[in-house]
């Protein structure tokens, strides 16, 4: 298996407020995803992370790459490859990981997602989505994140001891309408999940 850059130990991610501060000015309509929105949802850290990932739609990573001009981009999948300048990941491959040769470390994961600047699209489920501004909110910082239903839909597949935490950790924050689309999603995506049950 191919695998360009250092090994999974060198992850060293930046803050949210660091990729914030980076991609300030972007046309992009990207957002924090994964645990950090989470923590960006509740206002605090609930535990350590041991990477950062963003989402921001396909045809809008070549903005993304314009202001971290400097870090290489590696596409994962079947291995870790990096990418050449201006070289477009592979259409079936949706994962990029961003390394900082000045430290070696790996910084940040930006994932390429459907739809666009009006509509958050499921990137599992397509016929899953709803309004951007439903689905993507921002922090008192200025930190754009992924909300809660949206991160915890991600989570469903294959939940791990973390996600289960998550999912309790948030559960009682989700006002009806974030419930109700969870509910519903997971309906379609997971339909016995037992977080159903719950929501």
């Amino acid at each position: 298996m191919r695998w360009d850059g250092p090994p999974l130990e060198a992850w060293a991610p930046w803050r949210p407020e660091e990729i914030a501060r980076r991609l300030a000015g972007t046309r992009a309509h990207w957002c924090v995803v994964g645990g950090f929105a989470l923590d960006l949802f509740l206002g605090r850290e609930t535990r350590k992370h041991e990477d950062l990932e963003i989402s921001v739609p396909r045809p809008e990573l070549e903005l993304v790459r314009r202001r971290l001009a400097g870090f290489v981009f590696h596409s994962v999948g079947d291995g870790v490859r990096a990418l050449a300048p201006g070289e477009e990941p592979p259409p079936d491959k949706h994962q990029n990981w961003v390394l900082d040769p000045a430290a070696n470390a790996w910084r940040v994961d930006v994932m390429l997602e459907p739809g666009d600047a009006d509509t958050w699209v499921f990137r599992r489920d397509e016929s899953i989505r709803a309004p951007r501004s439903f689905m993507v909110t921002t922090s008192a910082d200025g930190v754009p994140f992924l909300a809660p239903q949206g991160v915890l839909l991600f989570k469903a597949k294959d939940t791990r001891p973390k996600d289960e935490v998550d999912f309790a950790t948030v559960l009682p924050e989700l006002d009806a309408a974030a419930r109700a689309w969870l509910g519903a999603s997971l309906a379609r995506a997971h339909p016995q999940h037992p977080w159903r049950e719950r929501l």
